[in-house]
């Protein structure tokens, strides 16, 4: 593993006495990358410790940790001291009985597994997922007492928890400890300032070993998301923001289960087919409800375009999808939408919506459901989370229309009947599929 020049800064950071240390900034610059590899240089180091490796969610960090970044920073060392991962409790044990173990805090029975144990490193992975009163449970288990010789004498080997994070906002605890130096929770200085080290490492610093074109998409992404993810700057907090970056990066997935029922919701506004330059985009959106129960945003359709082309592509998302039903909002055009979309493809199921709350009063369940992860994003959906991440408890603060938004809220709440009282058509008498997601 060859280190650019800012991450052999970053790796002397981790060799500093600090016990906290985070390593923050964008996508793609070798973070986590740098602090398995640190572990791995602990566990050969000092024979019989042990080490974990902490997601919100164990399925990522299997995934992510267990069957991607581990195994590929361990094939940089020597063969004879890499050892092997038992996949049957997913940890990694080195010959020197040194062991690096693999969690998630979502899973009850797996967590009490391995925080029953003491470990000598625990680094939190995406940390900015982790909520606060999880990381202070996880701190208590860093306390694995154990040795290494060097130079013919035995030595301790220093505790260390590590943290990574793409920056969330400034009301974030990891922005509070780590830049503010306060207790998250008392607001007051941290007793031991020095312990808590952060260093900034982003994509440009890792250029030499990304795709040609990675910065440049990067650079393509909204200025929230640009500072975010390319500049690895924390955003300011939103007061009262119904969604962040971390709720939706906490129930963001690879993969889906089969779909139970797929609604395509459609936002319309007054966007024609020759001139809508200054006009807002029409809403598109498609979710379904798998049979885990939980509801899935699949594909964002959005389009700035008159009724004849986004008439198509809503009924080609239905066809595409398999979907069960189309629904719209209708303040705006009254009949209008229900029209378009049976003229692009007639007998089509169709429900209509009349909006009769504030958007924000609309969207307030619909957060919550996603922070309780009842909601996923199967995906990343750039332009749909600024409008989300916008919304707050006094309304919404984004610069246009939060069309996709709006559709979204739709849909959820076609998926989570009574989440949110609108004024509806009578139902449409509904068909019972086991179906598969195709994207």
């Amino acid at each position: 593993m060859i280190l650019t020049a800012k991450q052999s800064e970053a790796n002397a950071v981790l060799q500093t006495s600090s016990r906290h240390i985070l390593l923050e900034g964008g996508s793609r610059s070798g973070k986590t990358a740098l602090l398995v590899r640190a572990i791995i240089q602990r566990a050969i180091k000092a024979a019989g410790s042990r080490h974990a490796i902490v997601r919100f969610r164990f399925n990522h960090c299997k995934e992510s940790i267990g069957m991607d970044t581990l195994p590929k920073v361990m094939a940089t060392f020597p063969e004879q001291v890499r050892g092997r991962m038992n996949k049957s409790d997913w940890f990694q044990q080195l010959p020197n009985k040194s062991e690096i173990w693999l969690g998630g805090i979502d899973d009850k029975e797996r967590t009490e597994k391995v925080l029953g144990k003491e470990f000598a490193t625990i680094f939190l992975n995406e940390s900015s997922q982790i909520p606060l009163n999880s990381r202070n449970l996880i701190v208590t288990r860093l306390a694995q007492k154990c040795a290494y010789e060097m130079e013919g004498q035995q030595r301790e080997l220093a505790l260390k928890l590590y943290y990574d994070c793409n920056p969330p906002n400034k009301a974030h605890w990891l922005y509070q400890m780590f830049h503010k130096k306060l207790d998250p929770e008392t607001k007051k200085p941290l007793s031991n300032p020095d312990d808590y080290q952060a260093f900034r490492i982003n994509p440009r610093d890792n250029v030499e070993n990304l795709p040609a074109d990675y910065i440049k998409e990067l650079e393509g992404l909204s200025q929230r998301m640009r500072k975010r993810f390319l500049e690895g700057e924390y955003g300011d907090a939103a007061p009262g923001a119904l969604w962040t970056d971390e709720m939706i990066d906490k129930w963001r997935e690879d993969t889906m289960p089969d779909m139970v029922r797929v609604v395509v919701a459609v936002d319309p506004s007054g966007a024609d087919d020759e001139d809508n330059a200054h006009n807002d985009a029409i809403g598109i959106i498609v979710c379904g409800i798998g049979t885990d129960g939980n509801a899935y945003m699949l594909e964002d359709c959005t389009v700035k375009a008159g009724p004849k082309t986004w008439g198509s592509v809503a009924t080609t998302a239905y066809d595409r999808h398999n979907a069960d039903l189309v629904i719209g909002e209708v303040n705006y055009g009254g009949e209008m939408v229900k029209f378009v979309v049976q003229s692009s493809k007639p007998n089509i199921p169709f429900r209509k919506i009349t909006a009769s709350r504030g958007k924000a009063l609309r969207a307030e369940p619909i957060a919550a459901l996603t922070e309780q992860g009842k909601i996923r994003f199967a995906g990343r959906f750039p332009e749909l989370e600024d409008e989300l991440c916008a919304f707050t408890t006094h309304g919404y603060t984004g610069s246009d229309s939060p069309n996709r938004a709006d559709a979204f809220v739709f849909a959820m709440s076609e998926l989570f009947p009574g989440i949110v009282h609108e004024k509806v058509e009578k139902k449409p008498r509904q068909r019972g599929y086991g179906l598969s997601w195709q994207g």
